[in-house]
């Protein structure tokens, strides 16, 4: 299968899709169709593991770039925790994407690029660079530590992500360096776009992205959307996910699911006040924003970079759009009281992100009075946002060890203004 940008002006194969992670024209790379899965795929859904789920979707886009052998081992190593369905509600799963490594979703897609990425370049020294809004940057460090070869720079911006996720980004050494920029994500995620476009590092190094612009972010991603189906069938009843969305990879992975078949029966595009799609779905016209800072801060992103995939899926026809997602936006203050009211009425805690995917159901369940099992994507354990989540709920919240442990380690970052000259010359004084 070829991988194409998103502007047309690029074609090429998986492999350099996922080394080169940002096409050459400044276009995300897309497979130039979405392939189909079987009926008998879906007629034993039910009966597969998560690992034999993953490897099968994985196949279809990876082709005969890697060895069944190989891809397997992979699958195995990145998918070895478990992702459950855990029932809120008659009505309401929560699907626990936060018990790999770093308690994040994105571990699955962090770790399944990393290794692609070391199969891919057979050892050869890269640069990986990836902008975070929070929980990226640890899974991206988490998957990359350690490998030779690989040096990560992880993009954050200063002051606005928990305490707890800037230990997870800062104090891993060796092959990973934190850039703690002084403005948004935004401003980490243009500058990061710039590093991977710019003539002279590209002559110098091999540059990659490890955000989900990178391709082999997003196949793994639409796994669990396999995984939760086929937990929840059984029930009989349509199935709708609700995905809080920053910028909009989990959403384009579910997407990328129900066009290789899954038979979902709605999208539910949740975001807080940053909220330029449901603005889009409304009024027909995107329009990119500074991003507002907010208690579900992964999501406070102005000018998402998976909506150009999102638009390709579509052919940028709002009405293409309007069939398969729903989109809301939410305040800081609903989403607090959507916590305390999940925790006093089911005796569930949801991190912020997790609460703005309830909203979501609901405001859905009201609109459409349609009968069907609401699943949410619960992207990080509260404990990640111990301060957000102690505050609203007045009581608490355990840290798991593995995430106390980066509570013990000591920061290392180097500061930035949002100036890219000032950090092209710092990546250009860095060894290879």
């Amino acid at each position: 299968m070829k991988y194409i940008s998103t502007r047309q002006q690029q074609e090429t194969d998986i492999k350099t899709a996922i080394l080169k992670g940002l096409a050459d024209d400044g276009g995300l790379f897309m497979p130039e169709y979405i392939p189909q899965l079987d009926s008998e795929f879906f007629e034993d859904l039910s009966n597969l593991s998560l690992q034999e789920i993953g490897f099968r979707v994985a196949k279809e886009f990876l082709g005969e770039s890697i060895s069944d052998d190989n891809l397997k081992e992979i699958i195995d190593e990145v998918l070895n925790f478990e992702i459950p369905a855990v029932k809120i509600s008659e009505d309401i799963y929560s699907l626990e994407l936060f018990h790999g490594p770093t308690m994040a979703f994105k571990d699955v897609g962090a770790r399944f690029m990393a290794r692609m990425m070391s199969y891919f370049s057979g050892g050869k020294p890269m640069k990986v660079i990836a902008a975070t809004s929070g929980d990226t940057g640890s899974a991206v460090a988490s998957g990359f530590f350690g490998v030779q070869g690989i040096e990560v720079y992880i993009l954050y911006p200063k002051g606005k992500v928990s305490p707890l996720q800037e230990k997870q980004l800062t104090t891993w050494g060796g092959n990973i360096k934190a850039l703690e920029i002084d403005g948004t994500f935004d401003d980490c995620q243009a500058l990061a776009k710039q590093i991977l476009s710019d003539e002279e590092l590209n002559e110098k190094f091999t540059l990659t992205s490890a955000n989900s612009i990178n391709i082999a972010r997003l196949i793994p991603q639409s796994f669990y959307y396999f995984w939760a189906f086929a937990q929840l069938q059984k029930l009989g009843r349509p199935i709708v996910f609700s995905v809080p969305s920053g910028n909009f990879g989990n959403l384009t992975a579910g997407l990328f699911a129900k066009k290789m078949g899954l038979p979902i029966h709605q999208f539910i595009a949740s975001t807080n006040s940053n909220d330029v799609v449901p603005k889009f779905l409304e009024t027909g016209n995107y329009e990119s924003k500074l991003s507002k800072q907010t208690i579900s801060n992964a999501m406070d992103v102005g000018n998402p970079s998976n909506f150009e995939r999102m638009k390709s899926l579509f052919n940028n026809d709002v009405s293409e759009f309007k069939k398969e997602i729903e989109s809301y936006s939410f305040s800081d203050e609903e989403t607090k009281d959507t916590m305390i009211k999940v925790k006093n009425d089911f005796g569930y805690t949801l991190d912020p992100h997790g609460a703005v995917a309830y909203l979501g159901l609901e405001k859905y369940s009201k609109k459409s009075n349609e009968d069907f099992v609401g699943v949410l994507l619960e992207t990080a354990h509260p404990a990640k946002f111990v301060e957000v989540v102690e505050d609203v709920l007045k009581e608490e919240v355990t840290i798991p060890e593995k995430l106390e442990a980066f509570n013990k380690k000591e920061k290392r970052s180097v500061e930035f203004s949002v100036d890219f000259q000032q950090v092209k010359q710092f990546l250009m004084e860095e060894k290879q």
